[in-house]
């Protein structure tokens, strides 16, 4: 199925772009159930959130495409998760975190 142009178009998560059935099971497992509540999510917080349930931490691409999502849904381009790979790279440093 096509992923939506705009956030507009956004009825499920799976909609949105980069966010397939898979990282879709992964957000609503912690409680982020809607493309509503995707504008709103910290990215990073949601990506360590999952090392509970998963016993260990997702490939930090993952992250990328937690941004990529909350960037679409809040009027954001449609953009591939990998062209926020710098972006993550930088924000970790800063925060230093491994």
């Amino acid at each position: 199925m096509a992923k939506a142009d705009t956030a507009v178009q956004v009825r499920k998560l799976t909609d949105i772009p980069n966010i397939g059935v898979s990282i879709a099971q992964d957000l609503m497992g912690l409680g982020i159930d809607s493309p509503e509540a995707v504008k709103s999510m910290d990215p990073v917080a949601t990506y360590d959130a999952l090392r509970t349930p998963m016993g260990q931490r997702h490939d930090p691409c993952v992250l990328d495409t937690f941004l990529a999502a909350k960037e679409f849904m809040n009027g954001g381009p449609k953009r591939p998760w990998w062209d926020f790979t710098e972006q993550r790279k930088a924000m970790l440093k800063t925060l230093n975190w491994r």
